[in-house]
């Protein structure tokens, strides 16, 4: 679990390799017709860039020394026509290749949205969500400019590179051969910084995501860090991550920037080198307008060579980003249906616990050999003290974990041999923690059944007592409500979660401390629209205020994971042994308050 905390760098489970490439180009295939249109539209633009050198050494060694003005206004002309081409095949790429890398982030980001949807919720248990989001959005973000540019810069430079030295070889092999001997000392630089860049960018990834988390943590904790005034120490942690980023960013930068500045001092080396060399040779074999254009081709040899470089440091950059983006797509949901599950049919409700082992982590026993009975239109309330594992048991119910050994039965079939769908879909659930979702009221309530009409909204939201405080808003259930509900009290907040379990008509109804944050007066109003709807469902109801559940029709008493008493209120109160003591002692309480 040591995972989960925003100061931990998260370490990959395998090293790079070329296979994330290759799923990368899945994604790219759908548009493989527009790329290679593309590439087309590149080569001719290339082309027809790369025709001015020669352009210029026919108008010096030709047309100027036959005072051929005619010859020189058309080669005038052809230069400017080459120009044009360039400049609207070069429009027409950036348009067409952003379009293309911004289609294939959103297929990326969708894909890892609708995996993340399928993920357990031991996953959510072990990482900071902010550690989470930043994958979504900033990581994919990062391979933006990798699919809008660097793939098609990469053909149409190894295409220019190959025309430029055709065009060298045809002025002068021997300067040619010349121009080439810096590629050693570039061989040894990239090899030198290749691992040094690439462990750099992960470094770089980890501490995004340390940030990332942290800022995420604080903003969902503001209220209780003000409520301690705890903003300095805050700020002291904050400047820790950030500082930690930057430093890592630095250096990542700082080995990125060793790769172009060697290119460029390169190509001053080489282009000082050949017009010593050219210039020796005037006379020789190589006129001026030659040697002009040969050290134009030289200027533009090492123009493709450096956005090759670039191109380079992309993937390198990319990479660190590809293995977190793939790393969580492959994750494995820990819950998952049988490849031959089948349907559950409509249930009455009849749910049974035969010897059930679990626990969250390991070897740790959270329960241990939990065995009961419920039948259909049972009302079973779960008490005991935090932590004994009453919300674990409602949860095996709808298979949000694994049981470790054991079985758990609905109307006699085992819940691992049908479908997680075909579950849920017959569970009313509402968590400790009410969320409510950004949007409207009704929104909110109809979230887990789409096709229910405003009547059966409106409906569900008086027999649970939340249709009083709606309507007194000023625009009843179409009034919007921002991310967690953070302007309605805890109590409307569990009221409209309840409103929204109940609408979607479960057979079994689970509510995890439905009235802990609800007063008095409304609670008492609950109870009794209760009555009618829990007919003929089963439901399981954690509470600690032991008054809500005294109708129950039986009460599991957990403590440290085992079920200690069973039986209704009357008779585990005439028993006198630890459920007695537990009323007893919040009667006590309330007596002193």
């Amino acid at each position: 679990m040591a995972r989960n905390k925003f100061d931990v760098d998260e370490e990959l489970e395998s090293p790079f390799s070329f296979i994330h490439l290759k799923r990368l180009l899945v994604y790219i295939k759908p548009y493989k017709k527009k790329i290679l249109f593309t590439i087309f539209i590149m080569l001719i633009a290339s082309a027809a860039n790369l025709i001015g050198p020669y352009l210029i050494k026919q108008a010096i060694d030709v047309k100027i020394p036959g005072k051929d003005v005619k010859g020189l206004g058309g080669l005038a002309g052809i230069y400017v026509i080459s120009l044009i081409i360039t400049g609207v095949c070069l429009k027409y790429k950036i348009r067409m290749m952003t379009e293309i890398g911004q289609s294939v982030i959103q297929n990326i980001r969708k894909d890892l949205f609708t995996h993340l949807q399928k993920l357990s919720f031991s996953f959510y248990d072990s990482r900071p969500h902010g550690k989470i989001l930043v994958r979504v959005v900033n990581y994919v973000n990062s391979l933006s400019d990798l699919l809008s540019n660097g793939l098609i810069n990469l053909i149409t430079d190894l295409f220019s590179l190959f025309v430029i030295l055709g065009f060298m070889f045809s002025i002068d092999v021997k300067l040619t051969l010349l121009s080439m001997v810096g590629f050693p000392i570039l061989a040894i630089v990239i090899f030198l910084i290749k691992n040094a860049q690439r462990r750099a960018w992960q470094t770089l990834s980890n501490k995004q995501s340390n940030m990332n988390a942290y800022i995420h943590e604080s903003i969902n904790g503001i209220k209780v860090t003000q409520a301690f005034t705890r903003e300095d120490e805050n700020k002291r942690i904050f400047r820790e991550v950030s500082e930690s980023y930057r430093t890592s960013w630095m250096k990542a930068v700082k080995i990125q920037f060793l790769l172009w500045p060697s290119i460029e001092n390169l190509s001053v080396f080489t282009v000082s080198f050949i017009y010593i060399m050219g210039i020796s040779s005037i006379g020789h074999g190589v006129t001026v307008g030659a040697l002009i254009a040969f050290v134009g081709y030289i200027g533009m040899f090492w123009m493709p060579l450096t956005n090759i470089g670039n191109f380079y440091n992309a993937i390198i950059n990319a990479t660190a980003y590809l293995e977190r983006i793939f790393e969580m797509i492959d994750e494995k949901p820990t819950v998952i249906g049988d490849p031959n599950a089948a349907e559950l049919p409509t249930i009455q409700g009849k749910v049974e616990f035969k010897n059930v082992l679990f626990g969250y982590e390991g070897d740790e026993k959270v329960l241990d050999n939990i065995n009961f009975s419920v039948n259909p239109g049972e009302t079973i309330a779960l008490v005991g003290a935090t932590g004994s594992g009453k919300t674990t048991i409602v949860s095996l119910i709808s298979r949000f974990y694994n049981i470790n050994s054991g079985k758990i039965e609905i109307d006699g079939v085992d819940i691992k041999t049908v479908t997680i769908p075909s579950l849920r879909k017959q569970m009313g659930v509402m968590l400790q923690d009410p969320f409510i979702f950004s949007g409207t009221i009704m929104d909110n309530i109809r979230y887990g059944r789409l096709d229910a009409s405003d009547k059966e909204v409106i409906e569900a939201a008086k027999a649970v007592q939340a249709h009083q405080f709606i309507t007194g808003m000023k625009d009843g259930y179409q009034t919007e409500v921002n991310e967690r509900g953070t302007r309605l009290s805890t109590g409307q907040r569990q009221l409209i979660s309840f409103a929204r379990a109940l609408l979607a008509d479960p057979k079994i109804l689970i509510l995890d401390e439905a009235t802990s944050s609800i007063d008095t007066e409304t609670e008492l109003a609950l109870q009794r629209g209760l009555e009618t709807l829990l007919e003929g469902r089963t439901s399981f109801i954690i509470a600690h205020r032991l008054s809500t559940i005294q109708n129950a029709t039986r009460i599991l008493v957990i403590d440290k994971g085992r079920i200690i008493e069973e039986g209704s209120h009357t008779e585990l109160m005439r028993r006198k042994s630890f459920y007695w003591k537990l009323h007893k002692s919040q009667h006590q309480s309330l007596d002193v308050g």
